[in-house]
C-alpha cells in the first residue's frame, strides 16, 4: 500500500517507520523547497519516483544497501534508484564500471540494460542520500534536508537483527560506516566513477564477498547479472 506524502508516494511499511521524520520542521521546509523548485524548474525524478527505492524493497526485505549521492540530472535518466537509468537511456559511466567489476568478479555477463529494477526486486536498496535534483545541476538539492531523512533510513536498517550487506563506495558513502554495527557486512571501496574506479574499485570483489556472506548465513544470494 502506498501513502501520499505531498504528491510523493511511499510504501506503507516505510511510512510507518518514517512518519515522525515527515512531521519534523526540516522535512516540512524540504517540501516547501521542492514545491518551489518544481514550479520554476525541471526536477528529477518525478514525484511518483522519488521514493522508488523504498517502494520496491520493503524494510524487512532489504538484503543489500548501495549508497549513491544524488540523482542523474539530465532528462530520461533518474527514476529513484541510485546508479540506475531506464531504457533506452545509455548506461552511465559509473554503472559501466560496476558491470565491469561484476563480470570480472563473478565471471558472468551483465545484461545490456541500465535499469537496476531487477536488483531492487531481489532486495538491493539503491539509495541516494539526496533524492531529487534540478535539471542540469548536480548537487543542487544538497543541504536541503534529504540527507537527514536518508540518514534515518540507514540508521533504521542498521538496527535490524537480520544481516545486511552495505556497499559503501567513495568517501561520501563511507561516512555511514560509523552507523553500522557488526552483525552486518560493510564493504568499502573507491567510487566506481571513471575518475576513481582504477584506484581500488576494480578488483574490490564486493559482489562475490556479498554472495559468500549470504551463503554463510543461509540467505539466497543476489543474481547480479
Amino acid at each position: 500500500m502506498l501513502i501520499l506524502v505531498k504528491k510523493m508516494r511511499i510504501r506503507r511499511s516505510w511510512f510507518d517507520l518514517l512518519k515522525e521524520e515527515t512531521e519534523k520542521q526540516y522535512f516540512k521546509s524540504l517540501q516547501s523547497f521542492l514545491a518551489n523548485e518544481r514550479a520554476k524548474y525541471s526536477v528529477y525524478p518525478t514525484d511518483e519516483n522519488v521514493f522508488n527505492a523504498l517502494n520496491i524493497v520493503p524494510y524487512d526485505k532489504v538484503k543489500v544497501v548501495i549508497i549513491g549521492q544524488d540523482p542523474y540530472h539530465e532528462p530520461n535518466q533518474a527514476h529513484g534508484l541510485a546508479f540506475s537509468v531506464l531504457e533506452p537511456t545509455p548506461i552511465p559511466p559509473s554503472l559501466i564500471n560496476i558491470y565491469k567489476e561484476i563480470e570480472d568478479d563473478l565471471k558472468i555477463k551483465c545484461l545490456p540494460s541500465g535499469d537496476l529494477t531487477r536488483w531492487a526486486k531481489q532486495g538491493v536498496l539503491l539509495l541516494n542520500t539526496t533524492l531529487t535534483v534540478r535539471r542540469g545541476q548536480a548537487m543542487s538539492h544538497q543541504g536541503k534536508g534529504w540527507e537527514e531523512f536518508t540518514t534515518k533510513i540507514i540508521e533504521l536498517l542498521a538496527k535490524r537483527n537480520e544481516p545486511i550487506v552495505f556497499m559503501l563506495w567513495g568517501s561520501h558513502a563511507g561516512q555511514f560506516k560509523r552507523l553500522i554495527p557488526k552483525q552486518h557486512l560493510v564493504l568499502t571501496a573507491p567510487h566506481p566513477s571513471p575518475l576513481s574506479a582504477y584506484r581500488g574499485f576494480f578488483g574490490c570483489k564486493h559482489f562475490s564477498q556479498c554472495n559468500n556472506f549470504f551463503k554463510e548465513h543461509s540467505i539466497t544470494p543476489i543474481n547480479w547479472q
